[in-house]
């Protein structure tokens, strides 16, 4: 496994993500966060990110004894991490070794962002970063968490909870939206887009959108929306409605709400809202300057809802989008974990709904 790349020269160092793994970690987060971050990116002639993974011994079994990890860093790589992801199991009531407790202490008292994946909110719960804190997990394990961490504020029906420098997603593949939204945050949409592309997932599961969807076995089965999503990206920039998408499915809009709800688990509006920013964000970071003209050509209208629109989902105006993500910004590199909260304070975390 490819333990890490920095960048050459005298670029600045890219933000350095590490992983700890720890007895009976889940392997399939594990996998989530390589993917994201530990792969390198010639498709973008840069590497996003410098990865590693530690461990409190020289050798951890994994889950259910699948396989055991070896040759990785010792537990002292945490303390050099921007973005610290903790470690996660499947036995949530076994206490997590004091040692891993204290390295997240440690990282989260000098400002590192700090995140879980599924149980891993167990892990930050333990260590106190929590306390007084949004976050989510797993909704099989809502009342365990509650019962055991009482001063945390646990939003069980999202997939993740952005609350500044902690970040938690709920069950296995919410660590792959979780980890998409972190690359789109540190790197702009172009990027999580490419990325998403490679691993041949949605880069746009809002944080909001529910854990679990209920899905009824019924005796005509309802049709995928999936025709209806190509037909509506292709033209997200129209004058587009939610009535013109129903009769583009040839159903009411009171069905095709219960469809999107079913199936996607948010609303016909909310889905068409945010296509439409992700466009704005590609047409800034293209180079397109005027906001009157990227309001337009996003769907968004005016320069109004574009700003209202583009803070409510990035935290960031579209002035400071474009500083942070437009042509020229260097690339490979993410300000501090300290200044990851979003511009002024403002930004709308993903799981507020």
């Amino acid at each position: 496994m490819t333990q890490g790349s920095s960048q050459a020269g005298s670029a600045p160092r890219a933000h350095r993500v590490v992983v700890i793994v720890d007895e009976n970690s889940n392997p399939f987060e594990l996998g989530c966060a390589t993917e994201v971050f530990g792969l390198r990116r010639p498709e973008l002639g840069r590497d996003l990110y410098d990865f590693s993974l530690c461990s409190p011994e020289p050798l951890t079994p994994m889950r259910d004894g699948f396989f055991t990890l070896t040759g990785v860093a010792g537990l002292e790589a945490a303390d050099t991490a921007d973005t610290l992801i903790v470690p996660n199991r499947p036995d949530t009531d076994v206490p997590r070794r004091p040692e891993v407790l204290d390295a997240v202490r440690r990282a989260h008292a000098r400002g590192a962002r700090l995140v879980g994946f599924c149980s891993g909110a167990f892990t930050l719960a333990e260590a106190g970063v929590l306390d007084g804190r949004r976050a989510t997990a797993h909704w099989q394990w809502a009342d365990s968490f509650r019962a055991r961490f009482p001063s945390v504020r646990l939003e069980p029906d999202v997939l993740f909870v952005d609350d500044g420098d902690i970040l938690t997603a709920a069950g296995s593949a919410a660590a792959l939206d979780l980890g998409l939204y972190l690359v789109r945050r540190d790197h702009g949409a172009e990027t999580a887009d490419s990325v998403s592309r490679r691993l041949v997932f949605a880069v746009h599961r809002n944080g909001g959108q529910r854990q679990f969807v209920e899905r009824p076995v019924l005796d005509v089965p309802d049709e995928s929306l999936a025709p209806l999503l190509d037909w509506a990206r292709e033209r997200v920039g129209e004058p587009l409605t939610v009535a013109d998408l129903a009769a583009r499915a040839a159903v009411s809009p009171a069905t095709l709400h219960r469809r999107f709800r079913a199936q996607l688990g948010t609303t016909p509006l909310a889905w068409l809202t945010r296509e439409r920013v992700a466009l704005a964000c590609r047409l800034i970071e293209r180079g397109e300057e005027r906001v009157d003209v990227v309001a337009r050509r996003s769907g968004l209208g005016s320069a109004a809802n574009l700003r209202a629109r583009l803070r409510r989902e990035t935290g960031l105006g579209p002035s400071e989008y474009r500083r942070r993500f437009g042509p020229g910004t260097a690339p490979g590199t993410v300000p501090g974990a300290a200044s990851d909260t979003g511009a002024g304070g403002d930004a709308a975390p993903a799981g507020r709904r």
